[in-house]
């Protein structure tokens, strides 16, 4: 039996240890998880903090340069004139407008110091850091520099961050110069200045890139290099990203970022999985060795029990039966009682301790997130007195702990016009101990060391204790959140500021916001705002916001144009439109289409003057056929010879070239003739026919065989017949040139018509000539580029407009035989039902 009493003592033991193992350890993983990320958070936002104020402190330096009466005596006599292209003049030493450098350089080191005139260009620099300008810098942008305030910008110049700081300088007589800038490097010196005074823990800070995911510039190279990617960063550090609020609206999507090492978290992580595991190790050999006993125990109690029972009987029966065991069971069970007591006290000691050791550790834990806390900590008794001070509340106010406790907070701290709201709210406290139900967050002003007064968000928590009332207070600076405030309500300003109309409509088409610029839309619609539009115009608003795109148009009213962009903003139930005066646009686009016409014109009477001479020739055949029937009728009238049906065959002939004539002047007058563009359906094929006849002659004198290889079937287009003859002849005529620096044996031009599978039609104009270089190739459709001696280089730009305005292309290529090819692409007409083709 005692053997079977200590193994259910050791399973009892085991079964329990088993459920206290499984929420033991869990919790003190839950625990360590949250502190951990609770100081990784406060680590990160205390750097951001630090760099924050270190870039301010470049603000103010700025600030104090520009102000001091050496620049503006130094202003006093120069000025700088905007047509004055002289290099800027380099320092390398401190410059006459500057202060002493011991001054202001133990504050601050800039890369370089510039002097920018108001027109935004670099006059003058002062090489502070030895390193080159970039030349972004030479000519800076005019809205950076108009601003009449001191301006911090972060941006990206030759890969390498930068911090550009600007003050508005002027003369000793208040005229505005121009500005004094500030150039520094956001380097490994820099953030690692930023960031002097942080308790060493291997921590590395660095500016990321958002969009790209990598890093610009770290304050440990060697272990973070720029460049390098977030993802191979987060393998050996433990990564929290920032925003910067304060430089919201630049050019970069920048983000600060605090690399903690995680061998460091892990040595940390396997001490407290140490301690752990020597916790569960105690406790399992507390337990096992408790349950264990207690069942040994009561069997012995159960044992001498039966073994008293068994002298009873034998002494009243007189019987044989056995005893159990001999021995003084008493003294033995008294020994392992004392035995027994010695364990447990020893046990309960021994946890004790290690419920001490715990407690001093967590208080050593929440001393040092106190300490490392970003808001101020100030804990005060009932008459205002302070009682404890944290670090932070010294960073921000300037005094020392040993300064302050015992002082009056109100006195030291709260601005004197804000110390009754104080007073009320703690005595509310006074009256009602624990503060339930009070609102305990409020706004106020609080004053450091030095007099300067800024804003704070004061929270108040009422710690009461056995004998008396204390008030934690904490303290938030939120000068950068009223900051944020007002860039936010001049930011909800600007579409009231906008030249150009900014409407809101919702879902119901009703006018929620207009602004003034907005006028003439109102009119056009007839309605005002908080009106409901046309039923056109909320219906096709209602569909942009059901299709959640963009939808662009156009409306005239009152002789202008607008172009109006409407887009949805789906989640918020509304559609914004955005609208544009283009009326200048639109004349200017009509101007230019009627100087193109003009010139198309005088190209094709251009092009006309060159055949002069083939269409004399053209001309000249039915002239003389006509003057040869003439003379044969009137010797033959004067003859009095028979034969009136040779007469009437001769007349006939007249009449039949005179007609002939007749039609090439009428083509001639349709190419030359100045009129506007009309579109009409037509055979490509046909356009091919009548331009080769144009150049038949030409082409026979200079021996060029003209191949016509058009399609079998009608390839109707819908075009200016005019332009696209004239965009043939202008491409054959060029081929009939080119074909004149070969033997005339090898002079062959074809002339191709197809249609391809997707209804487009094709047209090529292929030549055998020397072919096209590639230099000309590339600049074969720029304005005034030729390779005549007597060109214009005007025929293929013209050429290509006249393409491109049919929807169409034109390309070329040099042929590897020899020779080029010439490809025109129309778009194929495809409703032929009213056509006659």
């Amino acid at each position: 039996m005692p053997l079977l009493s200590i193994l259910i003592g050791l399973a009892c033991g085991v079964f329990v240890w088993l459920v206290l193992d499984q929420v033991q350890p869990r919790a003190l993983r839950n625990i360590f998880a949250q502190e951990l990320q609770t100081r990784l958070d406060q680590q990160a936002r205390e750097t951001l903090i630090r760099f924050d104020n270190y870039v301010a402190a470049h603000i103010s330096t700025a600030r104090l340069l520009a102000n001091h009466r050496r620049l503006s005596s130094y202003l006093e006599p120069i000025y700088w004139f905007d047509s004055d292209e002289t290099p800027p003049l380099i320092y390398y030493e401190n410059p006459p407008w500057l202060p002493d450098a011991e001054l202001w350089q133990t504050l601050i080191q800039p890369s370089q110091v510039l002097l920018v005139d108001r027109r935004g260009r670099t006059r003058e620099i002062y090489n502070a850091g030895g390193r080159s300008l970039p030349g972004e810098l030479m000519k800076l942008d005019e809205l950076f520099v108009r601003e009449k305030r001191v301006q911090s910008l972060l941006t990206n110049l030759q890969e390498q961050p930068y911090l550009l700081v600007s003050e508005l300088a002027e003369d000793a007589t208040g005229t505005n110069m121009g500005s004094l800038m500030l150039v520094v490097s956001i380097d490994e010196q820099f953030l690692n200045a930023s960031q002097q005074g942080l308790s060493g823990s291997g921590a590395v800070v660095g500016l990321l890139d958002a969009d790209e995911q990598r890093f610009l510039s770290t304050s440990s190279p060697l272990q973070v290099p720029p460049g390098s990617s977030l993802s191979d960063a987060s393998k050996d550090y433990l990564v929290t990203a920032q925003s910067f609020f304060r430089y919201e609206g630049f050019d970069l999507n920048l983000q600060f970022a605090t690399l903690v090492p995680r061998k460091s978290v892990e040595a940390t992580r396997r001490r407290v999985a140490a301690v752990e595991r020597q916790q569960r190790v105690v406790a399992a050999v507390t337990f096992i060795s408790l349950f264990t006993l207690v069942f040994y125990f009561l069997s012995e109690r159960l044992n001498r029990i039966l073994r008293r029972i068994s002298r009873f009987s034998r002494r009243a029966l007189g019987g044989n039966q056995l005893m159990m065991e001999k021995g003084n069971q008493i003294f033995v069970l008294e020994d392992w009682i004392r035995q027994f007591m010695r364990q447990v006290l020893k046990a309960r000691e021994e946890m004790s301790l290690h419920h001490e050791s715990e407690m001093q550790e967590s208080e050593a834990l929440k001393q040092a997130i106190m300490e490392a806390a970003l808001d101020s900590i100030i804990t005060i008794d009932e008459m205002e007195r302070i009682v404890e001070f944290n670090s932070t509340a010294e960073q921000m106010f300037g005094y020392h702990r040993d300064e302050v406790v015992g002082q009056d907070f109100l006195e030291l701290i709260i601005e004197s016009g804000r110390r009754e709201q104080f007073q009320s709210t703690l005595d509310r406290f006074v009256h009602d101990r624990e503060g339930k139900g009070l609102e305990a967050r409020q706004e106020m002003e609080a004053v450091r060391v030095d007099g300067t007064i800024f804003p704070v968000e004061i929270a108040i928590k009422p710690i009461l204790l056995k004998d008396r009332l204390l008030f934690t207070v904490y303290i938030h600076d939120i000068s950068d959140r009223k900051r944020a405030e007002q860039q936010i309500s001049s930011l909800a300003k600007f579409p009231s500021e906008s030249p150009s109309p900014v409407l809101r409509v919702n879902q119901r088409g009703a006018i929620i916001y207009a602004n003034s610029a907005s006028a003439p839309l109102l009119a056009y619609w007839g309605c005002e705002q908080g009106q409901t539009l046309p039923l056109y115009w909320s219906n096709r608003l209602k569909a942009v916001f059901d299709h959640g795109q963009d939808w662009e148009t156009e409306l005239t009213s009152d002789g202008r144009t607008f172009s109006l962009l409407a887009a949805p903003v789906v989640d918020l139930d509304y559609v914004n439109i955005y609208g544009r005066d283009i009326t200048a646009v639109r004349q200017a686009e009509r101007e230019a289409r009627e100087h193109q016409q003009e010139l198309v014109h005088v190209c094709r009477l251009s092009t006309m003057g060159e055949m002069a001479t083939g269409l004399a020739h053209e001309l000249n055949q039915p002239l003389s056929a006509i003057a040869n029937f003439a003379n044969g009728c009137s010797r033959r009238l004067q003859s009095k010879l028979p034969g009136n049906d040779d007469l009437l065959y001769a007349l006939g002939q007249i009449n039949s070239q005179a007609d002939r004539a007749g039609e090439i002047i009428r083509r001639l007058r349709s190419l030359v003739g100045k009129q506007p563009p009309i579109r009409s359906v037509a055979n490509i094929n046909d356009l091919v026919r009548e331009v080769c006849s144009f150049v038949e002659f030409e082409a026979r004198k200079d021996g060029v065989v003209i191949e016509q290889e058009l399609s079998l079937v009608q390839l109707p287009v819908r075009v200016d017949v005019v332009q696209i003859e004239q965009v043939l002849l202008n491409l054959i005529r060029n081929a009939l040139d080119a074909l004149l620096e070969v033997p005339q044996g090898k002079r062959i031009l074809v002339v191709r018509t197809r249609s391809r599978n997707d209804g487009s039609i094709e047209v090529e104009v292929e030549d055998t000539g020397p072919g096209i270089d590639a230099d000309a190739l590339e600049h074969l459709f720029e304005p005034f580029f030729t390779t005549k001696e007597s060109g214009m280089g005007m025929g293929l730009v013209i050429s290509q407009t006249i393409i491109k305005g049919h929807n169409g292309s034109i390309d070329a290529v040099a042929l590897p035989q020899g020779g080029s090819r010439f490809t025109i692409l129309l778009p194929g007409y495809t409703d032929q039902l009213n056509e006659g083709l």
